[in-house]
């Protein structure tokens, strides 16, 4: 009995582990795909660029494409203990169950041990055991790198709350680095290192298609590399719980062939947009707290918010949660709070023609 008790719990538990990994890609896929959902929002993509979502079974590059070989290995292994496990419990139930014409009452002949049985329920799961224990130690040390790979694309990743901050790292431009936020852009084939910074609480940095979470740590520095081998707008979520939201701090990559990804950088390098058409919304922006918390070079010299020097180059606002038009800006700008609930930035309440002149003037910025 204590054997059928121990096959059933060890059932149960493979059992719960499979469907939490279903429910765990359910809400995923449900989360991104739902109408509606900030996400929704966040997956617009250009036409010609496939979006790939946060899927551990859909590998875009070396360190995703070694987890999830590794998954399959561990699910494999749980779905063979599984059957074999049911399969004797059910044996066991359907054989030596009391038959209709069974009269007696005494007990069915108690077997009390067996060397056979005993040697192998102990030597076979620590065969398993070593087996898992070789190839996760083996796959760890495939992954977290100790230095960058040759030829790689440095990049700071800073975590804030709620948003990503990231500075390419390159020595051929003034101050040594460009620096945009909320979406990252890579060449493909090519290896990207990252190095891992928070300015507040502990965050975490995953894109399931192109590598494994590494949490990003305040007074620490981590390190996680990927080398995305398609192109794609590749999504992402920051997986430590940091905040009220904590659910709006999306990731995207854009992962875009090099000389499409070199056009991009030097949009980046340009010089600020300077229109005089858009003066007075320079002005309100200069004037207000805005200056104080935005960089828009030769503009303004912020340290707490997104760099917006080119902002209109960007897809999305607000890390992810709406596309950026005219209408959301506007809309952001009016009243952060409506479209993200508790997050850093104030409303300036500004009035009909200050927030048109602002949101022309931040227009321009591309």
């Amino acid at each position: 009995m204590k054997s059928i008790r121990a096959g059933t719990c060890l059932a149960l538990c493979v059992f719960v582990a499979f469907s939490c990994v279903a429910s765990a890609s359910a809400v995923a896929a449900a989360e991104i795909c739902a109408p509606g959902s900030a996400a929704t929002a966040s997956s617009v993509a250009p036409p010609t660029v496939p979006t790939i979502l946060p899927y551990i079974f859909d590998p875009h590059g070396p360190p995703a494409r070694m987890i999830h070989d590794l998954s399959w290995l561990v699910l494999g292994i749980c779905a063979v203990l599984f059957i074999v496990v049911e399969g004797m419990i059910f044996y066991g139930v359907i054989v030596y169950r009391r038959k209709k014409n069974d009269k007696s009452k005494n007990e069915p002949r108690q077997v009390y041990g067996s060397n056979p049985v005993e040697i192998a329920w102990t030597i076979i799961p620590l065969l398993i055991v070593f087996v898992l224990a070789l190839t996760t130690v083996r796959t760890i040390r495939s992954i977290e790198l100790t230095k960058a790979p040759a030829g790689a694309l440095e990049v700071v990743v800073i975590g804030h709350q709620w948003w990503w901050e990231y500075r390419y790292l390159d020595a051929n431009v003034p101050g040594g680095e460009i620096v945009v936020a909320n979406e990252l852009h890579v060449p493909i084939n090519r290896p990207v290192w990252l190095r891992l910074e928070s300015a507040d609480v502990i965050h975490s940095w995953w894109v399931p298609a192109l590598a494994g979470k590494m949490d990003v740590i305040p007074n620490h520095t981590n390190y996680t590399w990927f080398n995305a081998d398609s192109e794609g707008l590749y999504l992402g979520q920051c997986a430590e719980y940091c905040g009220n939201q904590h659910a709006g701090m999306l990731l995207r990559v854009v992962a875009s062939k090099p000389e499409e990804f070199d056009a991009w950088l030097q949009t980046q390098i340009a010089p600020t947009v300077n229109d005089t058409s858009v003066a007075m919304g320079r002005e309100i922006f200069q004037e207000y707290a805005c200056s104080n918390c935005h960089t828009v070079k030769g503009v303004s010299d912020g340290q707490f918010a997104p760099d917006l020097t080119h902002l209109m180059s960007r897809q999305t606002i607000a890390a992810g949660v709406a596309p950026l038009d005219p209408t959301t800006l506007r809309a952001w700008i009016d009243n952060p709070q409506a479209l993200k609930p508790g997050c850093n930035m104030p409303s300036l309440q500004l009035d009909t023609e200050e927030l048109d002149a602002v949101t022309a003037y931040l227009l321009t910025l591309r």
